[in-house]
């Protein structure tokens, strides 16, 4: 017998969504791409001075770093969100640069980081925290799925408490 459902949706999400312009395709951090070094368990793209250089050419407004009082605000409307749709929101953790948040939710993560980014945005604007203009967040989002109840624990201890290494999902 296995140990997690046997279910068209995992047991939850972690899914991390970054502010736009704060972390760059080429940048020492690394990345991975929509060009095949997305796929779990390849390697990321290396850094590329020259890469980062032209991404940072191409950028179409500032780098957007959110204050404590956007935070907040972020923090609030993923909240709303998932008590308005029935989604369990097990951790948040917005920080200057980026959120993850821990969902559990009979849906497909996609929809769910839409609606953080999007009820955000609305909020930060109807607040005259942002201006109109400004798109917040970057393209995309990181969605991993979490299938066993460790995998949920181990996500939910990431978010809340160490922003280090991702938390391994392998076992």
């Amino acid at each position: 017998m296995s140990d997690y459902d046997e279910n068209q949706f995992p047991l939850g999400y972690l899914i991390t969504v970054r502010c736009y312009g704060t972390w760059l395709h080429g940048d020492d951090r690394l990345s991975v791409d929509r060009h095949g070094l997305n796929i779990y368990g390849r390697r990321r793209r290396p850094a590329n001075p020259r890469l980062e250089k032209l991404m940072l050419q191409n950028m179409q407004s500032q780098s957007v770093i959110l204050s404590e009082n956007q935070r907040e605000v972020v923090n609030s409307a993923i909240t709303e969100v998932c008590e308005h749709r029935g989604y369990k929101l097990r951790a948040v953790n917005v920080l200057t640069n980026h959120f993850h948040a821990v969902v559990s939710a009979q849906s497909k993560p996609e929809p769910i980081a839409d609606a953080f980014k999007s009820y955000s945005t609305r909020k930060l604007r109807r607040l005259g925290l942002i201006g109109e203009e400004v798109r917040p967040w970057a393209r995309g989002k990181s969605r991993r799925y979490l299938w066993k109840p460790k995998h949920v624990s181990r996500a939910i201890d990431y978010v809340l408490y160490g922003q280090g290494d991702f938390p391994s999902f392998d076992d």
